[in-house]
């Protein structure tokens, strides 16, 4: 398997969002995809956040976001086109995870059947993180499954709710032996939140996503896999982003 980051830009949140009720000063903070090639296909795990939405809808969150950082050209630069993604898999329905889904028409979109219908029909709190519906259009193929599941071979989905409803975190582990890759999505935002247990804002159940942080670090002890953070700014410097890639 080879799997690159697609960088989306930066965005900047309020630290009380950052760490939950933590003060501190505004943060900016990555957001980018995970992209894998498999002998199954093509696979895309979240694809950023749309900067005309966000500019729009979300100014305050101060959007950065070139030409390059667009999910298109960023394929580009792995590679790839639109046309060569033949899954989707979004963690969570976010309007960071989802800018770009609407390139991916008629190929199976694979979610949580409780972020589904959530995103559809949530809570009036979980507005700005639900404002980008650009996911839910005529033609969205939507694969909605629930529990653990492998969703192609050495791809594992597990559930790790709290943060939204229905989230998914990522394992990667493959047969060849090298270290496996766990990509915790908006469990946790930095390795800081993952030491003190400490969630991120726009959460719809705090106890949940406690449990879910422990989840995280069972599974990585479990597997032997490091810990990849969506919204880790310093740890995001040390990843490889494509053209550049990890192979496994």
């Amino acid at each position: 398997m080879k799997i690159w980051l697609l960088d989306n830009g930066s965005i900047v949140i309020e630290h009380t969002q950052f760490m939950w009720n933590v003060p501190g000063p505004q943060v900016r903070i990555p957001s980018y995809g995970v992209l894998i090639e498999h002998d199954d296909g093509l696979f895309l795990f979240d694809t950023g956040f749309d900067l005309e939405h966000t500019n729009a809808v979300l100014p305050f969150e101060l959007p950065e976001q070139t030409e390059e950082q667009t999910v298109p050209r960023q394929l580009e630069l792995a590679g790839f086109s639109v046309s060569d993604v033949t899954t989707l898999v979004n963690s969570h329905l976010h309007f960071d995870h989802v800018g770009g889904n609407r390139h991916f028409s008629g190929i199976p979109n694979v979610l949580h059947e409780r972020e589904l219908a959530q995103a559809r029909d949530h809570e009036p709190f979980e507005f700005f993180g639900y404002s980008d519906k650009s996911w839910d259009y005529d033609g969205a193929n939507f694969e909605p499954v629930t529990g653990d599941l492998e969703v192609a071979k050495g791809l594992w989905l597990f559930e790790t709710p709290g943060h939204t409803v229905g989230h998914y975190s990522l394992l990667v582990k493959p047969d060849s032996g090298a270290e496996p890759m766990l990509f915790a999505f908006d469990v946790v935002y930095t390795q800081s939140a993952l030491e003190k247990g400490i969630q991120a804002g726009f959460h719809i159940d705090p106890r949940a996503g406690v449990r879910s942080i422990a989840r995280v670090k069972e599974v990585a002890a479990e597997h032997g896999a490091d810990i990849y953070f969506s919204h880790d700014a310093e740890a995001f410097t040390t990843y490889r982003h494509a053209p550049d890639f990890y192979e496994l």
